[in-house]
């Protein structure tokens, strides 16, 4: 049995949706980010960074896995699916798993931050982060162009991408023209294990979503 701790987030719903897709049985414990509980030294002892989401594997020794990205390699790692085992295949799932890691999830973030959460509007900020992740965008769109999944065949890079590309509504970037975009995101979206993953934990109303943000913020 593996511990899941989340939120009603991208990277929430990455640990979430690779646990459906690999039908691993798990407990969720969702974490109320407004009140502080990711800082509380019982959770720090399993990520000392206190984000979401973390992970406990109860039948591995109590074998705490904090990270999104380790996460979801650990997982694949455990159970030998969603990513090649071949050194080339598995190579190509990493570099699109470090692309949303190091990319799509921190400028999305950040435009997030600066168009719905900050309590200024500080539009040359706003524009930066909206045009970086429209630009991200158009890069999986145009790989996207000649490949069905980003890496091959269905994998934990097209969880993590999927999970940041399919907010891009909240933060206002536009993906009008993003044809191959759209389509990899309806087949990726429609997968039952991905709906189910990404309702996990019900995600709040956009008021208490602001509002939970800000306060952590502030």
């Amino acid at each position: 049995m593996i511990d899941l701790y989340t939120a009603a987030t991208p990277n929430g719903w990455k640990a979430s949706i690779t646990l459906e897709e690999l039908e691993l049985p798990y407990t969720v414990h969702k974490i109320d980010l407004a009140s502080g509980a990711q800082k509380e030294p019982w959770f720090t002892a399993i990520n000392p960074n206190g984000r979401i989401p973390a992970i406990v594997d109860r039948g591995n020794g109590d074998f705490a896995v904090f990270e999104s990205g380790a996460i979801m390699l650990y997982l694949t790692e455990k159970t030998g699916r969603l990513i090649p085992q071949d050194e080339k295949g598995r190579s190509r799932v990493i570099q699109w798993l470090m692309f949303q890691m190091g990319g799509l999830g921190p400028m999305m973030g950040q435009a997030n931050v600066f168009v719905r959460y900050f309590p200024e509007k500080i539009q040359p900020a706003i524009d930066r982060y909206q045009r970086e992740s429209r630009r991200l965008l158009e890069v999986l769109d145009g790989h996207l162009a000649n490949n069905e999944y980003l890496a091959g065949d269905y994998s934990i890079a097209d969880i993590a991408n999927w999970s940041w590309a399919h907010i891009h509504e909240w933060p206002g970037i536009d993906i009008s023209g993003l044809d191959n975009l759209k389509r990899w995101m309806d087949q990726v979206g429609s997968r039952p294990a991905v709906k189910k993953g990404a309702a996990i934990p019900p995600r709040a109303d956009p008021e208490q979503q602001v509002r939970s943000a800000r306060s952590i913020l502030a």
